[in-house]
């Protein structure tokens, strides 16, 4: 099992297949870890790996994980150190360019990735995004608090809960609104291009995804629901590919 580590920060990645570079996150939200593939609503690793070099992670400090690094101080964009851990493994592993695919708090890593490095996402898919939910304004704090928190804390004696509520509430209270990782602002200015897979659910509300397809300039959606039956998520998972493949450069 590989390792990426930069100071006080160590990744657990996986890599499988070969070409053109694609990043998966899966989702679990602070707890994303490569071990949810096999329960996500599609294993990308396994569904990829056939024509991309697929590779994955353990996001940092995710429970079930092998991945830790600090909890930014309450001043820092916890988004930001996401996405240094990310692109800290592309460079790691040599990679300049590569396509972007994040499954639930995925869609938050890819919108910072592509405000970060436009020049290094060529494209990018968001599938059931985390995002702002009107009805459940504080799903994703109370989850942090009182799911992932509890479960991380007594492994981790350098930290407490008076550092990880400012944590959280600089994730998912600071920028609230929308995907939170980023603006709207930035969402209309952003030239990548993108394809949404929406959700409806209190982590995964279709208003956001909505609204990434309707802001971002060269974004596109997918029809909803699309899980079922079989056939529909077969020809969403076909169009993914599809997508991918349009925007693989040139050799």
């Amino acid at each position: 099992m590989p390792f990426y580590e930069k100071g006080d920060v160590r990744i657990r990645y996986e890599e499988a297949g070969s070409g053109f570079p694609l990043l998966l996150v899966p989702g679990g939200g602070l707890n994303s870890r490569i071990s949810n593939w096999r329960t996500a609503v599609f294993n990308s690793m396994e569904i990829f790996k056939d024509e991309f070099r697929c590779i994955t992670m353990d996001q940092r400090n995710a429970n079930g994980g092998e991945s830790t690094g600090p909890i930014p101080m309450p001043a820092a964009n916890p988004w930001d150190a996401f996405a240094d851990d990310q692109l800290g493994l592309m460079d790691h592993l040599g990679i300049k360019q590569f396509l972007f695919m994040g499954n639930c708090i995925g869609g938050c890593f890819a919108m910072k990735l592509m405000e970060r490095a436009p020049e290094r996402v060529v494209a990018s898919v968001l599938v059931q995004t985390v995002g702002h939910h009107p009805q459940h304004p504080d799903y994703m704090f109370n989850s942090g608090r009182d799911v992932w928190a509890p479960e991380l804390l007594p492994k981790r004696p350098d930290l407490n809960l008076s550092q990880v509520e400012p944590y959280l509430h600089a994730l998912y209270r600071a920028r609230p609104q929308f995907v939170y990782s980023v603006s709207k602002d930035f969402a209309r200015s952003c030239q990548t291009p993108m394809l949404v897979l929406p959700d409806e659910t209190p982590a995964h509300p279709q208003v956001s995804s909505i609204e990434v397809a309707s802001l971002c300039p060269n974004a596109d959606i997918t029809v909803f629901p699309w899980r079922d039956p079989a056939e529909l998520k077969a020809r969403t998972i076909e169009k993914v590919r599809r997508f991918l493949r349009a925007h693989r450069p040139a050799k």
